[in-house]
């Protein structure tokens, strides 16, 4: 009888690091998370959020340490690992200027669903967010809550292994976050399908995640379920223990490394000419 135990890990990030020049933007930082998971990113601003989830969705290259995507590695796998997952931006990304129906037909097509299949699920999945008697309206007439439902069914047309949530309520009332997440909860439970959130939304964290992990400077600070922060740092909520393992300090919002790099890149020219 053997006794190899299953990898059930579809993400696994070993010693990651990411730097900028002399800026370290994600630093040796390392965590897993299992197939049909529930994983909360959180952190403060500037703290390296973004930085990593661009790692993990191969749109930036570690400097060094490991990543796995369903045992995939983004620097040599890119369009595998892609056509794996599906994402909602923090900021709004669809096409105003075409419906909500040519949205969806367009997404599916660049991750090449079949015409039938696709059509098929166009209907399926605006039928699910309640968006299907609005098929025909360009997205310039919707509501925040209608764009963000509608970003939330493009990211699943192709049926992904995983779906990456940045800030996916940001600005958003009560009653259509509770609406959102009750459809990625239904998904999650029907399809397996393993959710990385990044929220400032603590109770949201609390509620939805079973596994968290809180980064600041760079660096995971503290990781493990609610319960599990919450008693290590003997809080009676997720946000107090966040607080103190953070600090109370207000971070001001900032570009990320890259975007630092670039202006003093310009500045220097500047001065140069």
């Amino acid at each position: 009888m053997s006794n190899i135990t299953e990898n059930t890990n579809i993400i696994e990030v070993t010693n990651l690091t990411k730097k900028f020049g002399d800026i370290t933007a994600v630093d040796d930082i390392s965590f897993s998370i299992e197939q049909g998971d529930i994983f909360a990113f959180l952190g403060p601003n500037g703290a390296g959020k973004t930085t990593t989830i661009k790692m993990l969705t191969t749109l930036l290259k570690p400097t060094s340490g490991s990543i796995l995507i369903d045992g995939n590695n983004p620097s040599t796998h890119q369009d595998k690992i892609r056509r794996s997952f599906g994402i909602v931006f923090q900021d709004p990304s669809m096409d105003d200027e075409l419906t909500a129906w040519e949205n969806m037909e367009f997404h599916g097509a660049l991750y090449h669903v079949p015409k039938d299949i696709r059509r098929k699920r166009i209907e399926e999945l605006l039928k699910f967010v309640e968006l299907w008697d609005r098929r025909k309206d360009f997205v310039k007439t919707f509501s925040g809550g209608m764009s963000r439902r509608l970003e939330v069914a493009r990211g699943l047309i192709h049926h992904p292994k995983i779906l990456f949530l940045d800030e996916p309520t940001l600005g958003l009332d009560p009653q259509t976050r509770n609406h959102i997440w009750s459809h990625i909860l239904k998904l999650n439970e029907m399809e397996k399908m393993t959710v990385f959130l990044t929220t400032h939304y603590m109770e949201e964290a609390e509620k939805v995640a079973r596994k968290i992990a809180i980064i600041d400077h760079g660096k995971i600070v503290a990781q493990g379920a609610s319960g599990e922060l919450k008693e290590s740092t003997g809080t009676s909520t997720l946000e107090e223990a966040f607080l103190k393992l953070t600090g109370t300090t207000i971070r001001k919002e900032s570009a990320d490394a890259l975007d630092k790099m670039r202006i003093g890149r310009r500045m220097w020219r500047r001065k140069k000419g």
